[in-house]
């Protein structure tokens, strides 16, 4: 390299440390490009403390986030080898029963010529297969909700001095998780002993349970104003019945939505019309939204999942590169809030990305979810939290708490049924 061209290259690194310089002198830009600072992050645990796991080779741990500081909770029965292998079995079994169903679907679709005991019994055996593999997923769940409470939940919620409260759940203390690593796919929300009634060795009896995937996006979400008050209007994604996937049956949950939201406060795009772009056109000027179709995620590139629309995907990332002011977003698609593999720590589902994005508040399904069971949430949680033309997001987080608890007691042995449904945010 000549003189000339390394004197260029000086003097174009001179320039950009003045023009930074410049920029972080502007109000509010102080630590631009800097890593932020502890106490600009502190904020975020204003309304419960936030659980940061940490999961890698050489420990693990907990860091527990309050307004006042960070503690540390030594997490010594827990290793990144685990960690990964159980990952691995979840998402296996998870697929397993997925495949499944799509089985039964193709199942249930006429073959010319076939007689109707043929098809009688075809159906049957497809049927059986689904029936089994969900016992599989009960089984795994069950143990791994256990090992959950047993290496991660218990000893946090020990260290916080949660104990199993008494009076509503709306009073109940809250707690944010924040895993890293693969455990960000696993259900926390739900870790504990639920075969032990009455014990209280469960999240589920200890507190009211969110996600954040990082704390500036919980920072984020509870700024004023981060929602946009002059958008007051709902917008319902209605694609149930697409080729080879089963039916959604969303007839309840959409009249629970459409009583509360007058025809000029709401927009619905059924099959015909929920294109990805329709929606991502509607996306900006309504400020909750709806989603009822079948939706996927690609592990080995999950920017590429998101929602199944009749003429393509909505996927994660066309949704990431927008800005929204949205309140709260609903997901019952199918593995809405699942990742991929490999990028675990990254905002490559659709939940995270509707949440980085601008919606404060994301409730989503967790994987494919049993059709009555997704019923079931979403109409009850929207009969409690939507009225006279409005949503009341902030209250979704203790309502959904409580449904899962009221599902949890009446099964406890199917926890595929309850185990799915999350919410993240504020």
């Amino acid at each position: 390299m000549d003189d000339g061209a390394i004197d260029r290259q000086m003097a174009l690194a001179r320039e950009w440390d003045g023009l930074l310089q410049k920029v972080r002198e502007l109000d509010g830009f102080a630590d631009f490009l800097h890593p932020p600072r502890l106490e600009t992050l502190l904020p975020a645990a204003k309304g419960g403390p936030v659980v940061v796991i940490n999961v890698s080779r050489g420990r693990c741990d907990a860091l527990i986030v309050r307004t006042s500081g960070v503690t540390l909770r030594e997490l010594p029965d827990l290793s990144l080898t685990e960690v990964g292998a159980r990952t691995e079995h979840y998402l296996s079994v998870l697929q397993d029963a997925e495949q499944a169903d799509i089985r039964a679907a193709e199942a249930a679709t006429p073959v010319h010529g076939e007689s109707p005991r043929t098809a009688a019994r075809r159906q049957r055996d497809a049927d059986q297969e689904v029936n089994a593999a969900y016992k599989r997923v009960d089984t795994m769940l069950t143990a791994l909700q256990q090992w959950m409470w047993d290496t991660i939940t218990e000893p946090v919620l020990d260290k916080l001095g949660f104990g199993p409260p008494v009076g509503p759940i709306s009073s109940w203390p809250r707690v944010w998780w924040c895993p890293t690593g693969p455990l960000a796919l696993l259900p926390l929300h739900t870790a504990g002993h639920h075969n032990e009634h009455g014990s209280g060795r469960t999240v589920l009896d200890r507190a009211v349970s969110s996600y954040t995937p990082t704390l500036r996006a919980l920072l984020e979400a509870r700024r004023p104003g981060a929602a946009d008050r002059g958008l007051d209007r709902l917008l319902v994604v209605d694609v149930p019945d697409l080729p080879g996937l089963r039916p959604i049956d969303n007839a309840a949950t959409r009249a629970a939505l459409i009583d509360a939201f007058p025809e000029h406060r709401r927009t619905v795009l059924g099959s015909a019309d929920a294109t990805p772009s329709a929606v991502l056109n509607e996306l900006p000027v309504h400020r909750w939204v709806h989603f009822s179709c079948h939706g996927d995620q690609d592990l080995a590139d999950p920017s590429r999942g998101g929602l199944r629309l009749r003429d393509g995907v909505l996927t994660v990332e066309s949704v990431a590169t927008q800005r929204f002011h949205g309140d709260f977003a609903g997901l019952s698609a199918c593995k809405t809030a699942v990742g991929g593999v490999d990028l675990p720590d990254e905002a490559i589902t659709l939940a995270a990305a509707l949440h980085y994005t601008g919606y404060r508040h994301v409730v989503a399904a967790l994987w494919a979810v049993d059709n009555s069971a997704s019923t079931e949430v979403f109409t009850s949680l929207y009969r409690a939290i939507a009225a006279n033309g409005r949503i009341e997001p902030d209250r979704a987080p203790s309502v959904l708490h409580e449904i899962l608890r009221r599902m949890r007691n009446r099964n406890p042995d199917w926890p595929h049924r309850w185990t799915p449904f999350a919410h993240t945010g504020p």
